[in-house]
């Protein structure tokens, strides 16, 4: 089959433009497959981080995909369709998650399905974490002009069906990064990140946003007591001014260790060898990449009890719910989680990692793009 992705690639960095690659190199094994990504992605004023370009330390796959789309310009919309359609391939693969996208990527597939290309999207996000008045509008409207969906959670699935009731899906669940290397020995990696060796280490990581609840964990570990260390890694969006005034004020300050920047891809494994557990403390959620992160690395993960966390987190028994979303209960789940014997989140997380792999994903993909005839 002749398949044309339209999505975020290579020179653009992020878990999106991962989790492309990943996919285009297990479906070129026996397909033809044009990797087509954006002249420009977002305009700079929608992008606070420092740059949306892969760096020096990103283990990224350099693949050769051909910009066509720039999301800011509609005068790219037809032009990036045409091109497609000049190709004349069977299938169009899309990702989607924030209403921003719509009016781009809703134009091209438009323009290619009336080609007789068959489209599919896979949704990160349908309703977007952080709302504003458009974003149901011109989702609504984008989603109808595809054929079928890949949502990765319930919860994605469940929204789709909100705004486009009729809409053709399945649900398969985030494949496992795996390009990130290898663990490193606990001991060396809390020593290389100037932590302290014999506490019991709680991980935040990724991009800090609101949504994300850093300040509830912030405020969660003033109440543990000095066994606990907290490493707070990932860029923000945003000042992190809050964050900082929040820390000087907390219980022992300096138990919590702070990387506010971009964790460049060969720096991960420092960090997700140094903790105990991964903890997402987020107000609200569909899904996140942090947790396949957590299952290449085999580390227990706890999380608020939001979205379609409970599907990747509590169903395969791979660490704790939070049951409120409060600083007192995220305190009270981490001691919990600390009472227990790690190994048996460990055990499960090796049997999910293998059924999560890209080669599953690719598969059902295709299977489904038959059944839409």
């Amino acid at each position: 089959m002749k398949i044309a992705m339209l999505s975020t690639f290579y020179p653009f960095r992020g878990g999106i433009a991962q989790f492309n690659a990943n996919l285009y190199e297990v479906l070129k094994r026996e397909h033809e497959v044009m990797p087509y990504t954006f002249k420009r992605q977002y305009p700079n004023f929608l992008f606070p981080g420092k740059t949306q370009y892969v760096t020096a330390g990103d283990d990224a796959l350099p693949l050769k995909s051909i910009p066509i789309l720039d999301t800011a310009n509609p005068f790219t919309y037809l032009s990036a369709a045409k091109q497609i359609k000049r190709e004349n391939p069977g299938l169009l693969l899309m990702k989607y998650w924030m209403s921003y996208f719509a009016p781009s990527l809703g134009t091209v597939a438009n323009s290619v399905r009336k080609n007789g290309t068959k489209t599919i999207t896979i949704l990160d996000n349908v309703i977007p974490h952080e709302q504003k008045f458009f974003d149901k509008a011109l989702t609504t409207w984008f989603l109808k002009q595809n054929d079928g969906f890949i949502a990765m959670s319930e919860t994605v699935r469940n929204d789709l069906l909100s705004l486009h009731p009729k809409a053709k899906s399945i649900l398969k669940p985030h494949p496992l990064y795996n390009h990130f290397g290898s663990k490193i020995e606990t001991t060396k990696a809390r020593e290389a990140l100037e932590t302290d060796a014999n506490k019991k280490t709680i991980l935040f990581f990724g991009l800090i946003r609101d949504y994300k609840g850093l300040d509830l964990l912030i405020d969660a570990v003033s109440l543990l007591d000095d066994s606990y260390q907290l490493i707070i890694a990932g860029e923000p969006y945003g000042s992190f001014d809050k964050y900082d005034e929040q820390i000087k004020k907390a219980n022992h300050p300096e138990r919590i260790k702070v990387f506010n920047r971009y964790i460049s891809d060969n720096e991960v494994p420092l960090f997700f060898s140094a903790a105990d557990v991964c903890v997402l403390p987020y107000r609200s959620a569909t899904q996140s990449g942090i947790t396949s992160i957590a299952y290449h690395f085999e580390l227990p993960l706890i999380a608020t009890n939001t979205g379609g966390l409970k599907e990747s987190i509590e169903k395969p028994g791979v660490g704790l719910m939070i049951p409120e979303i409060n600083a007192t209960s995220i305190a009270e789940t981490i001691q919990r989680f600390f009472h227990k014997d790690k190994h048996l989140f460990i055990s499960n997380i090796q049997k999910e990692k293998t059924l999560l792999t890209w080669e599953h994903f690719a598969k059902t993909l295709l299977s489904f793009a038959e059944e839409l005839g």
